[in-house]
């Protein structure tokens, strides 16, 4: 997309023209951003403040509420202010911007839950060698790596999206500016952005996928061989909530690539993405937080130094 295209501006249509539709929209994304920010927030505060969630699990858990917190934060408060106010217009640079960094965000999650499963590999199939190989450093070299590949993976399409041109039609048939609407409208030859941004994306997908699956493969390996139920179980419930997370993210994600219809393909990839911006990201702190001791006791224990910090 370039500075000096004839459009200025692009008007978002959103998700229904139906006014009542539209206030229960409103309603429905105003609380379950709230819960959202309100979760991840709770997540980032416990880890940083309390002592005993100071391991690598934890700090990963951090960054991928961050990851969670900013993502939906690039989406969802301006479609909110668009229902509020029926102001659908939003300017070429504000577009471009919003493009940007839900993916930056969105591509990282990807990074960092294959980050996590090497996370939880190492814990199941090595305890013995886990705060040496998972150690402060190391972590903070993964971290990196996430936002670096996931850079290096965006810069093509990146680069060949700013030379688009839009000089006929300026309506996106989305909720936000996504690739997929802002293509369909560009007066440009897309043909090769779209093979390009299609290989990013398998790329992606393939690399992280890859990561997951052969972790959890020696994961299910190595606590099968366990000699007690209790133990299995133990070692389960400590991978259960990623792979919860992990379902929701691959399985959006494969959801919208099924190609449906074109007559229902662009209605399908805005509910999709209604439950990638919105829903994942409030659900994910609470299937976290609800199934992890450590992090229940943390919140128990920070609500009480709160209250007793009010009496004083």
């Amino acid at each position: 997309m370039r500075n000096h295209t004839s459009l200025t501006r692009f008007i978002l249509l959103g998700l229904t023209e139906d006014p009542q539709l539209q206030i229960l929209i409103f309603i429905f994304l105003l609380i379950t951003y709230m819960l959202s920010v309100s979760g991840n927030l709770t997540i980032i505060i416990l880890t940083l403040v309390d002592s005993h969630l100071k391991t690598a699990m934890y700090f990963f858990l951090q960054n991928f509420s961050f990851l969670e917190l900013s993502f939906t934060s690039a989406c969802i408060p301006r479609f909110l202010y668009s229902i509020s106010t029926g102001d659908r217009a939003i300017t070429y640079n504000a577009c471009a911007c919003q493009l940007f960094f839900t993916y930056l965000f969105g591509i990282t999650d990807f990074f960092l839950l294959a980050t996590m499963s090497y996370d939880r590999y190492i814990a199941i199939c090595k305890p013995l060698h886990y705060m040496t190989i998972m150690n402060p450093r190391v972590c903070k070299r993964l971290i990196f790596c996430c936002w670096v590949t996931t850079l290096l993976i965006m810069l093509p399409p990146l680069s060949l999206g700013l030379n688009l041109e839009f000089c006929d039609s300026n309506v996106i048939d989305h909720f936000v500016c996504d690739a997929n609407p802002l293509l369909k409208i560009s007066c440009s030859d897309t043909w090769f952005v779209e093979q390009i941004i299609i290989v990013c994306c398998v790329l992606t997908f393939i690399m992280t996928l890859v990561c997951v699956v052969l972790s959890y493969v020696y994961i299910i390996r190595t606590i099968l061989r366990f000699p007690t139920s209790q133990q299995r179980k133990k070692a389960f419930s400590t991978c259960s909530s990623h792979i919860i997370v992990v379902s929701i993210t691959y399985g959006s994600c494969i959801f919208i690539y099924v190609k449906p219809s074109a007559k229902d393909e662009m209605a399908i990839n805005k509910g999709v993405s209604i439950l990638t911006t919105s829903i994942s990201p409030m659900l994910n702190p609470f299937i976290y937080t609800l199934r992890n001791k450590q992090v229940k006791q943390a919140f128990n224990d920070l609500v009480k130094r709160f209250i007793l910090l009010s009496k004083n």
